[in-house]
């Protein structure tokens, strides 16, 4: 019997290509479904349950009827997603900015100044208008479907941080706790808190994967949306420094990242430091007509002592919303404890260390502080780490409770109750 030898091809011959064509894309967008569908499913449904809730409390409440459209009124309930912060936004992507320090007439308290669009960072409004221009969609509609957009490439990074940690489930865990961590009725409204927590977590992911110029990219974006992307340039760098002492990525990568990473936050402040003719005048503009101001924690410190024996009588006081947000602050410290037991990459502390401490050392509304610490995507690491051992349904009950319960604490309180 005579035998077949299969030869291989001399080396100087091309072996031929794989097809190219409608096929292999087909099979590559199943693999992508396969991969990705589970953390897409899981957050999807979990947002919308909550997001349904915060809808009916809105409309059976009906107390946005009775409120300036602006301040959280409107005709419909889902008018609420686009105001206070979502007025401005679309204000920008509709005329654009004029940076000013205009002084209100015969002020003496705490707001003196006009307010300004300069305050709101750019790259959310640009988008809107864009997707505005491109879709035919109002600035309402391209604003949310940014927004929606953002949270679920916000809840695939958090999966792809969270995975590289511990593992699938708890990648999967980590996109449930996004979609109902206090604060989250942001997500799906016209503010820009899912665009810059998808930019810091994929940027994030790059530093953790050594991709550098991507994360110095992605950093430089998320300055340009909004002002405490100081904390992640910063965990950026670090996480450079330590690279180059370990001789990990050579020289240039790693610095072109730190070069990138602050120009966008930088830039803007640059910008419109120059057009308000003020060294300093987004700071100013800040405190004069938002009362946000540095104060080394004075104002949290005298929140913090004061509800505990149930006075209210400091600074925006708002009783429900700020119960909430001193739950959050205290629980912070205590998920960073747990964070850094697991010895993740520098870059997840630094980031949400400093993203905190920025929080917590500024004067402004402390009812709002679930909003500002929701970028902190590392916390829900050590959770879902945790989380990870119950079974399918003990896990869907939790956090399919918790979804149901978002709808008020996180989405309803801080709209209505409070001042977002």
């Amino acid at each position: 019997m005579s035998t077949v030898q299969l030869r291989r091809p001399p080396s100087g011959v091309d072996r031929p290509e794989v097809p190219r064509g409608p096929r292999e894309f087909r099979l590559r967008l199943r693999a992508a479904a396969v991969r990705y569908g589970p953390v897409l499913l899981t957050y999807g449904v979990l947002k919308l349950a909550g997001f349904a809730v915060f809808m009916y409390l809105l409309d059976s409440a009906g107390d946005f009827r009775r409120k300036n459209p602006r301040f959280g009124g409107g005709e419909h309930a889902w008018d609420v997603l686009a105001s206070w912060d979502g007025w401005w936004y679309q204000q920008i992507a509709e005329h654009g900015y004029d940076p000013a320090l205009e002084p209100v007439p015969g002020a003496t308290g705490l707001i003196t100044l006009e307010g300004n669009s300069a305050a709101f960072f750019p790259l959310y409004p640009t988008l809107m208008r864009l997707v505005s221009e491109c879709t035919g969609l109002g600035l309402y509609g391209a604003g949310l479907t940014v927004s929606v957009l953002a949270s679920f490439a916000a809840a695939l990074g958090i999966y792809a941080v969270t995975k590289r940690l511990g593992g699938h489930r708890a990648g999967l865990v980590s996109a449930g706790l996004w979609a109902v961590w206090p604060g989250s009725g942001t997500e799906w409204s016209g503010y820009s808190e899912s665009l810059y927590t998808a930019l810091a977590a994929w940027a994030c992911h790059a530093v953790m994967t050594r991709r550098w110029l991507t994360a110095g990219l992605l950093t430089c974006a998320a300055g340009l949306c909004r002002p405490t992307a100081v904390a992640l340039v910063a965990a950026l760098a670090v996480a450079a420094v330590l690279s180059l002492r370990r001789r990990e990525d050579g020289v240039r990568r790693p610095l072109a990242a730190v070069a990138i990473a602050p120009l966008g936050l930088f830039g803007y402040l640059a910008w419109v430091n120059y057009r308000m003719g003020d060294i300093n005048g987004y700071s100013k503009l800040q405190d004069g007509a938002w009362a946000h101001k540095f104060d080394w924690g004075v104002h949290s410190f005298n929140v913090l002592t004061s509800i505990p024996v149930g006075h209210f009588d400091y600074l925006f006081a708002m009783p429900f919303e700020d119960v909430i947000g001193v739950c959050v602050v205290l629980m912070v410290p205590v998920l960073t404890v747990l964070l850094v037991r697991l010895r993740p990459p520098a870059v997840l502390v630094v980031y949400t260390v400093l993203s905190y401490l920025m929080v917590m050392t500024t004067q402004q509304y402390f009812g709002n502080v679930s909003r500002y610490l929701l970028p902190l995507f590392p916390l829900f690491v050590p959770l879902a780490l945790a989380m990870r051992r119950l079974r399918w349904p003990s896990l869907a009950t939790v956090l399919g409770m918790a979804a149901l319960a978002s709808g008020s604490y996180a989405g309803y309180v801080l709209f209505v109750l409070g001042v977002p």
